[in-house]
């Protein structure tokens, strides 16, 4: 069941932009941080920092009990990856996904990175996902319905051969992180709510080389493919405005 859905004033928006210039830098910071040997713990303590240099807060962070700032997810871990003392190896794929909360305002983004160098099925992946979170995104325009962004990302995704997650999906975000409505990247078009010029979500697509079914480790958190293949994911916070949506965790050189 869907809730409510606010629109945003200027004021909520101009707070969430200045969330996700910070989430959109750590990210971009984190391409030249992330490399064989260091481990996931590692990259937690970067985000943490990061995000607390510029007097914000990780959201993530003691959220239902989640012990981290960040979620990084291994290989074919889809989302939720708990880091830890893992060391990172050549040819590995890890997603980083971090929130960031100014003065009660949310931004969200999650990058997939390459470790060194990569199978040719992992850059594929990586590539496939990229392109489907921005084909999602060209979706997001006020008149069209929020199932329009999913059917757009379900149809490519599929006719390159991977799968689309269907158990975690995107979502409202502003004042609280996650909101109304919900976004999922699969399905019919011309359902669900309609867009509107002051919504504020999350596109996220989580691609799975092989089935799209999903398991949980036993903490409760750590979702992987039922298959063990891989898995990648990209996400942008979008606020909906007249032109259309406007990207506030884009990084430089996208």
């Amino acid at each position: 069941m869907q809730g409510l859905i606010t629109l945003k004033s200027r004021h909520e928006q101009n707070l969430m932009r200045e969330a996700g210039k910070v989430v959109a830098g750590c990210h971009e910071a984190l391409r030249s941080f992330i490399r064989p040997g260091i481990r996931t713990i590692d990259i937690d303590q970067f985000v943490e920092d990061f995000i607390r240099r510029y007097r914000m807060e990780p959201a993530q962070k003691g959220y239902r009990g989640y012990p981290f700032a960040s979620c990084t997810s291994v290989n074919d871990v889809i989302c939720h990856g708990f880091p830890g003392e893992y060391v990172l190896q050549e040819g590995d794929i890890v997603t980083v996904d971090m929130v960031a909360v100014h003065k009660g305002l949310h931004a969200d983004s999650a990058w997939s990175y390459a470790v060194g160098e990569v199978s040719e099925t992992a850059r594929r992946l990586l590539d496939v996902t990229r392109r489907a979170l921005y084909i999602g995104i060209e979706q997001a325009i006020p008149g069209n319905h929020i199932s329009d962004i999913g059917h757009a990302i379900q149809t490519y995704v599929e006719a390159q051969g991977f799968s689309v997650v269907r158990d975690y999906i995107g979502h409202g975000i502003g004042r609280q992180m996650h909101e109304s409505p919900e976004v999922l990247h699969f399905g019919p078009p011309h359902r669900g709510p309609k867009i509107r010029k002051g919504m504020a979500f999350t596109v996220e697509p989580m691609v799975n080389v092989g089935t799209y079914e999903t398991k949980l480790d036993p903490d409760g958190w750590t979702a992987r493919t039922a298959d063990g293949s891989l898995s990648a994911q990209y996400e942008h916070t979008l606020i909906i405005t007249d032109e259309g949506p406007e990207i506030i965790t884009k990084q430089d050189g996208e």
